[in-house]
């Protein structure tokens, strides 16, 4: 009897060993996973606040909190499942919807780029989604998270690209922990970036001359923060995106541009100290600079498309000044009415 009882003790003992090598596999393929969609976290994270940009401080996190559980059903409830499927009956997809998704971020910045330096902004663009109505904040909201499903599917591909030798189960719980990680690190930084400029209101009201200073210091800054954050968020993209086009093409058997970009960083590799950063760097560079131009590509081609389609069609004026009019709570005006005497 007790040596029954000894050799159960064993096994839960064994037991307990293997569920926290597990764990500690979980761990540390999360933050692997996790690491190599950073780019993709950054312009995750720099493309929300712009979906809030403008709107009642009471409104800015009931809008986040929205995003954020619409964020986390696309990675847990669709693109998880999505992906595990995949990885289990055909694996060798996974390169290819990787490549689609890198494509993807490519014309994303690159649309972006376009439209800092040739683009134009519309008066109905500068009015806060708010102002528009609730129709309007709604419709704002779907947006975010239909931008979201994009970016978390290519952080959820990445992340499952990483970890593809593990098993389905050891798989399934990094692409959780990722998810999960990931989506709050992310909204959680947005909702402290949105309301920075309240806490600096709040701070330069006290009574401290020095959180007085502090609280203008970030009301001031926050329009330089947001910016930057925006221009990261776009390098990123085309960081990301670039370098998965150039890993793409070099497992798919076009060697050149991707042994062309590492003779470039190899002069610097050598250098003592900042060698290591600085071929990171010039890498880094040459990915982006390939993002940019397969991008800008991408945007010759599918632009004239969407002219054409019926969903890349624009409304015309009349139905935009519906649009804005059922927005806004008012009837929209007639033009076939007869006019007052």
């Amino acid at each position: 009897m007790s040596g029954g009882l000894v050799a159960l003790l064993d096994d839960i003992a064994a037991l307990a060993k293997i569920a926290a090598a597990s764990v500690d596999d979980v761990a540390a393929g999360a933050a692997k996973a996790g690491a190599k969609a950073a780019g993709v976290v950054i312009d995750d994270a720099a493309v929300t606040p712009q979906y809030v940009s403008g709107a009642d401080p009471s409104r800015e996190l009931p809008m986040i909190k929205k995003i954020f559980w619409g964020s986390l059903r696309n990675k847990l409830l669709i693109i998880l499942p999505a992906l595990l499927l995949i990885s289990a009956f055909i694996p060798g997809v996974i390169p290819f919807i990787l490549m689609l998704g890198g494509t993807y971020l490519c014309y994303e910045g690159a649309e972006k780029v376009w439209h800092k330096f040739f683009g134009h902004h519309t008066a109905e663009e500068d009015t806060p989604a708010v102002d528009r109505g609730p129709e309007a904040e709604a419709k704002v909201t779907k947006g975010a998270i239909t931008t979201d499903f994009i970016l978390s599917c290519e952080i959820m591909v990445i992340a499952m690209n990483e970890v593809a030798a593990e098993t389905l189960w050891v798989r399934a719980a990094i692409l959780v922990a990722v998810a999960l990680v990931i989506t709050v690190a992310v909204y959680g930084a947005v909702a402290l970036i949105v309301k920075m400029d309240d806490i600096g209101l709040h701070l330069a009201a006290k009574d401290s001359a020095g959180a007085q200073r502090f609280g203008e210091l970030l009301v001031r800054g926050m329009p330089a923060v947001l910016a930057a954050i925006t221009l990261i968020g776009t390098i990123a993209m085309l960081w990301v995106g670039g370098h998965i086009m150039l890993q793409g093409a070099h497992d798919l058997g076009w060697h050149l541009p991707y042994d062309l970009v590492h003779v470039l960083e190899a002069p610097f590799a050598g250098i003592p100290v900042v060698g290591s950063f600085l071929a990171w760097l010039v890498n880094t560079l040459c990915s982006a600079v390939l993002g940019l131009a397969w991008g800008l590509v991408v945007m010759a081609i599918l632009q004239p498309l969407l002219k054409v389609l019926p969903f890349g069609k624009k409304k015309s004026g009349h139905e935009e000044d519906a649009a804005r009019s059922a927005a806004e709570g008012r009837q929209p005006a007639t033009h076939d009415a007869a006019p007052n005497p």
